[in-house]
């Protein structure tokens, strides 16, 4: 199957976006982790373009979008995610975001409902600052040491040691990802995430939510999940096996949850 590519200008920033599916189905909109791509969900593509019009895009300052200078904000994020919607004529979609892009998700989800229908927030938290991160002294790495440090960081903090070890080409697709994010759009957003806390904010939301919890999650740890089940009311819950980027360690079983819960099983 082959993704449409193009860019749209919306607002400050060009985004690089990949369409797939008929325009006639649902609208589903994929949203990155820090870091990466929109390739991170090549996975996911040949399952529900079959079911959806899917759109994935690359966030500000990562792949192909430009790179406006930062910090950024988790609501500048969201209103990315809506100039795209915007452009291409959608109101409603479904969300499906990983880390990051869940944290956008729960943003939309409190202060835009009606833009989406359905969300998957997976392997995600609605707080990750101080003490669990510290995004500050990885903000310094970045700009000490470059962006391949951090990628060879998120090797073992993204993929179990055993998905290490039998992947080692997936490992390094995604993580090659971060290598090649440039520093000032990785760590802008760094920004955005160290001041998000939206612990108490998602207790408003009434959207049908699946949160999603990687079973060895060592970056959005079980509890972070269940700390969100917890203060989402209604919200689902799935526990997949794998670590951080549990739709590319186990698509399979990701693709299963997200898709029973998204009602295209």
């Amino acid at each position: 199957m082959s993704s449409e590519i193009s860019f749209i200008d919306a607002g400050d920033v060009r985004f690089r976006i990949a369409r797939d599916g008929s325009t006639a189905n649902p609208p589903l909109m994929f949203s990155n982790s820090l870091g990466a791509t929109l390739e991170m969900w090549d996975a996911q593509i040949p399952v529900f373009a079959e079911t959806h019009r899917v759109i994935r895009y690359d966030v500000r300052g990562h792949g192909g979008s430009s790179c406006p200078p930062g910090p950024y904000s988790l609501a500048m994020l969201a209103q990315d995610a809506l100039r795209i919607l915007d452009t291409l004529h959608i109101h409603k979609a479904d969300w499906v975001g990983c880390s990051m892009g869940g944290m956008v998700g729960m943003y939309l989800l409190t202060y835009h409902p009606d833009r989406i229908n359905r969300a998957v927030l997976g392997n995600t938290a609605a707080f990750m600052g101080p003490p669990f991160t510290d995004w500050n002294a990885r903000i310094r790495l970045a700009h000490r040491e470059g962006m391949g440090a951090i990628a060879e960081a998120m090797k073992m903090r993204w993929f179990t040691p055993a998905f290490n070890q039998s992947n080692p080409g997936e490992v390094a697709r995604i993580t090659d990802q971060v290598r090649e994010a440039t520093v000032t759009g990785y760590t802008a957003c760094c920004a955005a995430l160290r001041d998000m806390d939206q612990r108490e904010a998602i207790k408003s939301i009434s959207n049908p939510v699946l949160v999603v919890i990687g079973e060895k999650d060592i970056a959005t740890t079980p509890a972070m999940g269940e700390i969100m089940v917890s203060n989402i009311p209604g919200a689902k819950k799935a526990v997949v096996p794998g670590s951080h980027i549990a739709n590319c360690e186990s698509p399979a079983d990701y693709n299963r949850v997200v898709a029973a819960f998204l009602g295209t099983a």
